[in-house]
């Protein structure tokens, strides 16, 4: 496998390029507690939505070029070999993230926007069994959940669930205004609740929000209780959700409005977890 050795990971550097790799890149995950491979496919920074606090330099609205699979496969199949009989976790990890959590398809755009989608879950399940990946090391699509509707990425997802697959679907507010400002999207919230609703019966699926302040102020008090009605329909429904994974920003937006964005206080996102355990869901917090 090409690419540089040397270099010490950390939580707060993501680059797609620290493995010299098109498709693969490694990340120390603060949610995830250990190493995570990335798998990017939208190698040309293009994705259907632009929300306001993504760490995507040049990002642009679009779809992802035709996926290589065999570059893919040879990436893929390199990389862990490094990472489960090399040195990579020796080298290149802190001491107390040197494990292989998962292999996360995320990146630079919103993954199920490749045509080849399905493909790529069946080369991962492939690559998998090959290099005797350990059955507990998850396989995770972190998605904006926007294109749940589509066929080929409902058989993706299935599929996605039997290779210990885990859906971290976006939810960063619950309103179709919070939607359009935050997420710059116009999708609207019936599609979110059926989009969900079609990723939670296919495979085990979180709920992924971003909490941060804008211009000194963070979710006011009609978008809180927006968030919590959304919640609070999806239990009453009984869509199998495993919960929510609630973080703050940890590193630099390159959005034109990254000046506005700050975090919010850690206490702040462990009051709102706390109002969201109420109703009963599981809740995992990262400031």
């Amino acid at each position: 496998m090409s690419g540089p050795t040397s270099g010490r990971l950390t939580v707060i550097e993501h680059s797609r390029e620290s493995a010299g790799l098109r498709y693969v890149y490694p990340v120390v995950s603060r949610r995830a507690g250990g190493l995570s491979i990335g798998v990017n496919l939208n190698t040309n920074n293009a994705c259907n939505w632009r929300c306001i606090y993504c760490q995507v330099p040049d990002l642009t609205r679009g779809a992802p070029p035709p996926v290589d699979l065999e570059q893919l496969r040879l990436e893929l199949s390199g990389f862990l070999h490094d990472v489960l009989q090399g040195e990579f976790l020796a080298t290149r990890v802190p001491p107390d993230a040197r494990r292989l959590n998962d292999i996360a398809l995320s990146g630079n755009g919103e993954p199920t926007s490749a045509k080849e989608f399905e493909q790529v879950i069946d080369l991962i399940g492939e690559i998998r069994m090959q290099a005797g990946v350990p059955d507990p090391v998850k396989t995770v699509l972190i998605t904006n959940g926007s294109l749940m509707q589509r066929s080929g990425v409902q058989r993706g997802v299935k599929k996605l669930a039997a290779l210990n697959g885990e859906v971290w679907f976006k939810l960063d507010r619950a309103t179709d205004a919070g939607m359009r400002k935050v997420n710059n999207t116009r999708i609207g919230m019936t599609r979110v609740r059926a989009n969900l609703t079609i990723a939670a019966r296919l495979c085990p699926t979180w709920i992924q929000t971003c909490l941060f302040a804008i211009d000194g102020a963070g979710p006011d008090d009609a978008e809180q209780e927006a968030y919590m009605e959304f919640l609070r329909e999806r239990w009453a429904e009984r869509i199998p959700l495993q919960g929510v994974l609630l973080y703050g920003l940890a590193r630099q937006s390159f959005q034109p409005e990254a000046p506005r964005l700050t975090p919010l206080p850690p206490e702040r996102l462990e009051s709102f977890a706390q109002r969201i355990r109420a109703l009963g869901f599981t809740v995992r917090v990262t400031p």
